[in-house]
């Protein structure tokens, strides 16, 4: 177990490199990881979820209670700035359907899970971190479908119930099922917990392989302008984030924890949600898996660059 306990270690602190290598595989060299299919993503993004379940503890909601302001200012930031930011990026380069659709997703979607491990690097406000990511995935369900067709429902058909369902099913029922297996079994899960950063590599790791060598050709002939707007999108949330918890006149650590929390997405979710419901556009999976590759490394060098922030 402990050398498990070194190996999941060594891959949570290695994430970004692993990431962007086998995303590099996938792309020159696609038939060497085509064995993962894009008909697995909802199973990976599922044991993401219940993952990030067997961590929870009631007392992470804490914050929610103790400073409920944060919370919903927080909230409101990362559910007005990313998908607004996404949706000026489609129309400033002009982006085709098929790549505003995985845009869109990506800016609608709940913070990533992680957001809190980057602002623990960062020297955050690490609850309220926690407690953000816990209530905007709660909140997915109902808001994310709400948001992709304000944004999106004048290009493409958006069916909401259909997506609350998918949400439902690939993250609230693994979440809370985790939870549960916490609750009842804390001792096995305390121990479970610590090779759980090696399961939820290999599973994003699996979502990136799967998306970028299935569609390799394509990212070939339209990649720098996707990384344009992913950079763009996520480093613009960053610094709108921490520009609104600033202008809320919130702590160092608060401003930290937002701004992070803001920039940070669920991008294996949007990705999903792309495969199951826009399967008609090809490219609408892009933009998700290229933001799950490039936020694990902005995140660490926006984490490591804040915490010298006092």
């Amino acid at each position: 177990m402990k050398v498990m306990e070194k190996i999941s270690d060594f891959i949570g602190k290695y994430m970004a490199v692993l990431v962007l290598a086998v995303a590099a595989l996938a792309l020159f060299a696609p038939s060497t990881v085509s064995f993962v299919k894009t008909s697995y993503v909802n199973t990976l993004l599922g044991i993401v979820m219940f993952g990030m379940g067997l961590t929870l503890k009631a007392e992470d909601f804490k914050v929610v209670f103790s400073h409920p302001k944060d919370v919903i200012f927080g909230e409101l930031a990362q559910f007005l700035i990313m998908p607004l930011l996404a949706f000026g990026l489609t129309k400033l380069f002009r982006l085709s359907p098929e790549l505003a659709i995985g845009v869109i997703l990506v800016g609608t979607c709940p913070g990533g899970t992680s957001s809190n491990v980057m602002t623990y690097l960062a020297k955050g406000d690490v609850a309220l971190s926690v407690g953000m990511t816990g209530v905007s995935t709660i909140l997915a369900p109902f808001i994310t479908p709400l948001l992709t067709y304000l944004y999106a429902g004048q290009t493409v058909e958006v069916d909401m119930m259909s997506m609350f369902l998918s949400i439902i099913k690939v993250v609230i029922i693994p979440v809370v099922a985790g939870v549960i297996i916490n609750k009842l079994f804390s001792e096995f899960t305390e121990k479970v917990t610590k090779i759980l950063p090696l399961i939820s590599v290999l599973a994003i790791v699996a979502i990136v392989a799967a998306v970028v060598s299935a569609n390799s050709s394509k990212i070939m002939t339209s990649g720098l302008l996707i990384m344009a707007v992913v950079v763009l999108h996520n480093c613009g949330g960053y610094a709108l984030g921490f520009f609104v918890a600033r202008l809320l006149k919130m702590d160092m650590k608060k401003r930290k924890a937002i701004a992070i929390e803001v920039g940070m997405q669920n991008s294996g979710l949007a990705t999903s949600l792309a495969a199951t419901h826009f399967a008609q556009y090809s490219l609408a999976t892009i933009p998700g898996a290229v933001f799950s590759v490039w936020h694990n490394i902005s995140g660490a060098v926006f984490a490591n660059f804040m915490a010298k922030k006092k």
